[in-house]
């Protein structure tokens, strides 16, 4: 019995997930300032553009200034655009390098490489979205309101963008195809988030849209966490944000189990 494997018995590969998480994260770290720094560099951008270029600082939303009602919306969209790119880059480069074997072939079961994959593209995100918090509360008045919410849709979020960009890696065969998945699925449900302007503002059939949009749950639910402001229901926005990354978990799942476009 004690010469069964960790697959064998059924337990958990802990020394193998954990390598897997190190991995992931090292990959990330050893070239932070492309990974890391320039995400929240570019937040800033923004911030910057909408208060010089548009006369942010003038405005408001009601009690809130435009300003500070931007920034959780930045903070958010650099989080999970980051957990997207984290995962999706992780399985493009191994494809098209022809490596994807040193992931695939170590002894891990399809849920501890799943595991591996998602935290490690949650880690990258979660980061950057605590130095783009730092990096604005010099330039946005803001503070944490709820940090339940703050929390969980920070986790959530990541979670999320992890997934989808682990199916999209799986799908692609080349980054053509990758970027094809980021302009017309992920740029779209970003733009349309309530990110730069409250959906309140938009014509109803938009506005309606919007309700049906998950990226708008979080964008909204995080910016209730630091502002104690949100546009729909926040158990509305849990409930959604649970439901989406419980399917998200079982469909790339089953993917990595079957094989597809990973296994000849």
């Amino acid at each position: 019995m004690n010469d069964l494997s960790p697959i064998q018995l059924g337990r958990v590969n802990w020394i193998g997930l954990k390598t897997l998480i190190k991995k992931e994260c090292a990959r990330f770290l050893t070239v932070g300032a492309q990974t890391i720094i320039t995400p929240v560099v570019s937040s800033i951008l923004f911030f910057m553009v909408f208060a010089l270029a548009f006369g942010g600082n003038g405005r408001s939303i009601g009690d809130v200034p435009y300003m500070t009602f931007l920034a959780p919306g930045l903070i958010m969209m650099a989080m999970i655009q980051n957990a997207f790119s984290n995962t999706s880059s992780t399985l493009m480069i191994a494809k098209i390098q022809g490596n994807i074997v040193d992931i695939l072939m170590p002894p891990l079961m399809p849920l501890e490489l799943l595991t591996g994959l998602l935290i490690g593209g949650v880690l990258r995100g979660l980061l950057i979205g605590l130095l783009g918090c730092i990096s604005l509360s010099f330039f946005a008045h803001f503070g944490v309101a709820h940090i339940w919410a703050v929390l969980f849709y920070a986790v959530s979020g990541c979670m999320a963008l992890s997934l989808l960009g682990i199916i999209a890696g799986i799908w692609s065969e080349k980054f053509d195809h990758l970027a094809t998945f980021t302009n017309f699925i992920i740029m779209p449900l970003t733009f349309l988030s309530g990110t730069f302007y409250a959906v309140s503002q938009l014509p109803t059939i938009w506005y309606e849209a919007a309700h049906y949009n998950p990226f708008f749950f979080v964008i909204d639910g995080f910016r209730y966490g630091l502002l104690g402001q949100h546009e729909a229901s926040i158990i509305r926005g849990v409930l959604i944000m649970l439901i989406v990354n419980i399917g998200l978990f079982v469909v790339t799942l089953k993917m990595i189990r079957s094989g597809y476009k990973i296994k000849s």
